[in-house]
């Protein structure tokens, strides 16, 4: 073996050094041999262990026009009609094709927002063929679940547990979002566990996932955190505090308001925002600085109001500096508070403090209130404390699109692409017809169709499928550039039609 090792180095330094500067007769022929030896002289390695079979597949197969469609979208992968593919076949309990596994790992591989589905669509076997691939191996930290009951089994309460304790950090967020959707209380045990040893920007986002069944029993941990010490992890468990109007923090911030408010004789509202920001209101989530531009009494104000049970508005008795003339015997209306007259310098945050706390405590009664006067005016951000795609959130899904509606009827689309996110799909046919009948409007007046790609790229995922006709009809009657944009459009809706029809 030395004497193998020698004449191959000798050989390797006359290759480099060349023949012309050092006589090397034969030297390819005497690599050949050297090559052979080195071969002949290697001990075969053990046989690696052959994998156990794949698990049986116990649901049905995909419809063939299906299968065909799923490898043509994976063949493209970045289309935008895969996510929603994905989501059906679930839902409808296909098994995925398994020649097509492979290139449905790697398609999640790149795409994140494909993985929850991918993964559950892929089942058994696919968890079985990521654990021979280390570039799928982010599929193991995915609880399969095929059905409602198996969550409950021992091995799905396993593969959590490995997610929690191994997964990434995208993953491990993922994962308590859907326990406290399922199971707050263990959602919560789950947090308190790792709570401690997590790093400040991770136990923020942790503690974001809490909206999710948010309850009175989660006050405890939340007023722990407020004592936390990381400011932004403070801000985020007083505004969830805040959220649960029967919290000492909600109670704590509508005495605040008590000092800085006062409902006056005729009827309005007097506004002394607090002088400074001590440090009991600091430990609620307040900064003692306005992180925001305005100035610090502006912030501060919005602050309390948006933190403020909306209850206390309706109980104006309660305010010091309240007359027996200005006390009511009928609790004032979201409407009724909102139209009195507040003192001008501070209007704006009290409109936008409202807002936040129609948000945060899902109160539907003030956000349509606030959202009656944003439809009044329709470039004022103030008149409704902001933009109001959040507050639509706070209403059934019916009542969103409506508004919506009436909205884009009014002002167009230029305002309304977070609205039309909000909407449920598929679009009904006021919103629908409302869109429609904007889009014809902009293409008859000119304008250039990719100021539109918003709204027209919610629209391809949106627009129910009977729209194409009135589509087909538009494009006929527009510029070229329009022509193709809505042609385009339609032919999405089509492709979608016959795509869910193929998973029937």
């Amino acid at each position: 073996m030395t004497r193998t090792a020698e004449t191959w180095t000798d050989l390797v330094e006359d290759a480099l050094l060349g023949t012309n500067r050092r006589a090397s007769p034969g030297l390819l022929d005497r690599a050949a041999a050297a090559t052979l030896v080195r071969r002949a002289g290697l001990r075969p390695a053990p046989a690696p262990e052959t994998p156990a079979p794949a698990p049986l597949e116990g649901r049905p197969p995909l419809p063939a026009p299906a299968a065909r469609r799923l490898a043509a979208l994976l063949a493209e992968n970045s289309s935008e009609l895969l996510p929603q593919w994905l989501t059906t076949a679930r839902r409808r309990g296909f098994a995925a094709p398994p020649e097509l596994l492979p290139a449905l790992l790697d398609a999640a591989r790149q795409r994140s927002d494909l993985r929850a589905d991918a993964v559950a669509f892929a089942g058994a076997r696919g968890h079985w063929l990521a654990a021979l691939n280390p570039e799928w191996r982010y599929a193991l930290r995915v609880p399969v679940v095929e059905s409602a009951g198996e969550a409950d089994t021992a091995e799905a309460a396993d593969d959590a547990n490995a997610v929690w304790q191994e997964g990434l950090f995208a993953e491990r967020v993922t994962h308590l979002s859907r326990l406290r959707r399922r199971d707050p209380a263990a959602g919560l045990a789950l947090l308190r566990s790792t709570w401690a040893t997590e790093r400040a920007e991770d136990r923020l986002l942790f503690l974001d996932t809490l909206q999710e069944g948010l309850g009175p029993d989660d006050e405890p941990f939340l007023e722990a955190a407020l004592a936390d010490r990381a400011k932004n992890v403070r801000a985020t468990a007083a505004e969830l505090l805040s959220a649960l109007p029967g919290s000492a923090l909600a109670a704590r911030m509508a005495e605040r308001a008590r000092r800085a408010v006062t409902f006056t004789d005729d009827g309005g509202l007097l506004v002394a925002p607090p002088e400074s920001c001590d440090a009991d209101m600091q430990r609620d989530g307040i900064a003692a600085a306005s992180p925001t531009g305005r100035g610090d009494r502006a912030f501060w104000l919005g602050e309390i109001v948006a933190a403020t049970p909306l209850a206390f508005w309706s109980e104006p008795a309660t305010a010091p500096g309240t007359t027996a003339k200005a006390q009511v015997t009928v609790a004032p209306t979201p409407e009724s508070v909102l139209a009195r007259t507040v003192t001008p310098a501070w209007a704006d945050e009290m409109r936008e403090g409202w807002a936040r706390a129609a948000v945060r405590q899902h109160n539907a009664a003030w956000a349509r209130a606030l959202l009656a006067e944003r439809r009044e005016v329709a470039h004022t951000r103030a008149a409704s404390g902001g933009a109001p795609s959040r507050l639509l959130s706070v209403l059934p899904a019916v009542e969103r699109a409506s508004w919506t509606a009436r909205f884009v009827a009014d002002h167009g689309l230029a305002e309304a692409f977070q609205l039309l996110v909000t909407c449920p799909t598929p679009w009904p046919d006021d919103l629908s017809g409302a869109v429609l009948d904007s889009l014809a409007g902009a293409a008859g007046a000119g304008s250039y169709p990719w100021s539109h790609s918003g709204v027209l790229g919610v629209a391809e995922r949106c627009l129910p499928f009977t729209a194409a006709p009135r589509i087909d009809a538009l494009a006929a009657a527009a510029t070229s550039a329009w022509a193709e944009v809505l042609s385009r459009l339609a032919d999405t809706l089509r492709t979608r039609a016959a795509m869910l029809a193929e998973l029937a």
